[in-house]
């Protein structure tokens, strides 16, 4: 038989060399457009097996799963870091950024969109429930920059940020005088300094917290109590303290009279947000938190029908505590002991037990109340009042959720009671078994598996050492699209914390992340989130933007992301190719310098620039 090089010289059997040639053609095209084909993928092992278990949630039964199963790319250069235009552009980007302007009622530098909409607020019927501190966000979102104020400096570092910020960062000093007598926050030189004090902490708050666990051991800070509800929390020593107890607390108050409460815990490097017990439902899960905490923190919880301490009762765990200090616990005048009685109607209503009532050597009063942990309770009651709410199919997200006035039920679990999680740190890895029952049916045991799996090795192997980020300078974390919590739970030995969020239109992992002792919040991205800007060190994006951008624009998605990240810190971005050629230009508009890793992941680091000046870095 003639050889291969005989017919290719002498061109004999055309028709075999025709169809031998067609042949590799198909074979080559198999090649190189299937990147799943094992013997295409075998050669790049680890980026392959990587991006398999990439972070794919499971739907729930009629809910669309917002995150999608990539496909294995290769990644044909030697070095993992790459130029972003390495992945190519269809896109050209053209947008002229803008500094927001000041408005009437609210300071430029600290523009928190969905709560600085004096038109909505102005529109109001009533402010009696607290309508104006609650979320209304314009439409459209903003896209323009928020200016940094003069002076601003590279945050202080933690730890030493707990007790120590630069005063130009948050140049607010009305807390300063209006709590000079209760150690607040004072100011030094160049300095605010947080002594540890409070309106209910005389002798500081470590003693506190000491004192409260001495009346009720069985709290175990770090042990048995690891999240924690902090309501109407000052500038969140108290959450910041326990964080030495392995304790993490979500911390919230509203933005009202005590002028940059939150903006000053979250530069501080202390987990805090925005919010108001008003007439909608906090937007956390129901029966999430171990413990919460109210230090003076006006709320009249039997207003309205009770629907405050209702909502405290649905996102609070069964046989968890409420820790209530105010002066009704422990002071004799008409005004407070009127309190204190509706108090215990109330409580007793909703079945909650008294299991300490006590006093420390300063005179401050503490009583600590306890959430049954079965229904036997509720239906034995002589009045039902508050009546038991319906219980509803699937999952019922709050978000932007009235009130309720009825009393919510507790998990079913076949006439059992309540178990509660077992001790930190082993709840973080807790199977998804031990999650509420009526989530079991929607993640599969293996889905949660490997993700978890998969972030221990993304973030090991990537994200701590390849990526280019600082982490030593990081501290305020946020995962935007959380999924089952698995990035924050891979960077738990890490000095920082990470705020979970899990977005309204996706599945609803946030009860699953709340089990694992961590916190987080829903939220839809669309709008502008609750916190004030120059907040977070890092944000990062698992395959959010692709079905984000179905819904609305991605410069104003973009426009709040660099609102409420700090000049010189990190955005992080997994995603389609496609989408890093659309996030590149944008990010590259903002003068961020940006970096590529194996092609999926998308680094910029933020600059100090605004477009009508350049600030100097300090």
């Amino acid at each position: 038989m003639p050889s291969i090089r005989n017919l290719l010289t002498e061109r004999k059997y055309p028709f075999l060399l025709a169809l031998a040639f067609f042949l590799l053609s198909i074979l080559l095209l198999f090649l190189f457009s299937n990147p799943t084909n094992s013997l295409f993928s075998s050669y790049f092992p680890s980026l392959g097996e990587l991006q398999a278990s990439t972070h794919p949630l499971p739907p729930p039964p009629s809910r669309p799963s917002p995150i999608p199963s990539p496909d294995p790319l290769p990644n044909a250069n030697p070095n993992p870091i790459e130029s972003v235009e390495d992945v190519g552009s269809d896109e050209v980007f053209e947008f002229r950024w803008e500094i927001c302007q000041r408005g009437k009622g609210f300071d430029v530098v600290d523009y928190i969109p969905c709560l600085d909409n004096i038109r909505a607020i102005k529109e109001l019927k009533s402010r009696r429930h607290m309508e104006h501190r609650e979320r209304r966000c314009p439409k459209p979102s903003p896209s323009c920059l928020v200016p940094l104020p003069p002076g601003y400096k590279v945050p202080v570092p933690w730890p030493k940020s707990r007790d120590m910020i630069w005063y130009n960062n948050v140049p607010h000093p009305k807390l300063v005088e209006y709590k000079k007598d209760q150690n607040w926050v004072q100011r030094s030189g160049d300095y605010l300094v947080f002594p540890g004090g409070g309106t209910q902490f005389k002798q500081g708050v470590t003693s506190y917290i000491q004192f409260i666990e001495q009346i009720l051991p069985t709290i175990e800070w770090g042990r048995r109590t690891r999240v924690i509800l902090d309501v109407g929390c000052g500038v969140a020593s108290f959450g910041g303290c326990l964080l030495d107890k392995n304790v993490i607390t979500m911390s919230f108050a509203p933005k009202d009279e005590h002028e940059a409460q939150i903006q000053f815990a979250l530069e501080r490097g202390i987990p805090a947000f925005l919010s108001v017990i008003g007439t909608q439902k906090l937007t956390f899960p129901d029966n999430v938190f171990d413990l919460i905490h109210c230090a003076r923190c006006r709320v009249h919880w039997d207003a309205n029908g009770g629907k405050p301490l209702l909502d405290l009762n649905r996102i609070l765990r069964p046989g968890g505590f409420f820790v209530w200090s105010a002066t009704p616990v422990y002071r004799d005048n008409t005004r407070d002991q009127t309190i204190w009685n509706a108090m215990v109607l109330l409580t007793d209503s909703i079945c909650w037990k008294m299991v300490v009532k006590s006093m420390d050597a300063t005179g401050i009063g503490v009583v600590i109340y306890q959430k049954p942990v079965s229904n036997s309770c509720y239906e034995q009651r002589k009045i039902n009042n508050p009546s038991l709410c319906l219980q509803k199919d699937g999952p019922n997200i709050s978000w932007y959720a009235p009130l309720d006035s009825c009393l919510s039920p507790l998990p079913n679990r076949s006439g059992k009671e309540y178990n509660w999680p077992i001790s930190w740190p082993e709840r973080l890895k807790t199977r998804i078994s031990s999650v509420p029952q009526e989530l079991n049916g929607m993640y599969a045991e293996e889905k949660y598996d490997d993700d978890m799996k998969h972030w221990e090795t993304l973030v090991s192997e990537a994200y701590l050492h390849d990526l280019g980020i600082s982490w030593s300078s990081i501290r305020n974390v946020m995962d935007m699209n959380a999924g089952f919590g698995g990035f924050a739970a891979a960077l738990i030995n890490q000095p920082l914390w990470v705020m979970n969020v899990v977005p309204v239109h996706g599945p609803d992992t946030l009860p699953i992340i709340f089990n694992r002792g961590l916190i987080g919040i829903y939220h839809d991205w669309c709008e502008a989130f609750n916190t004030y800007p120059r907040t977070y060190d890092l944000l990062h994006s698992t395959f959010l933007f692709g079905t984000l951008t179905q819904r609305c624009n991605i410069i104003e998605v973009v426009a709040e992301m660099d609102r409420i990240l700090r000049p010189g810190k990190w955005i992080l971005i997994q995603d389609s190719i496609e989408m890093i050629r659309k996030m590149h230009p944008i990010l590259q508009s903002l003068h961020y310098e940006t970096t590529l890793y194996k092609r999926w992941f998308l680094v910029g680091k933020k600059d100090f620039w605004r477009p009508d000046h350049k600030e100097s870095t300090s």
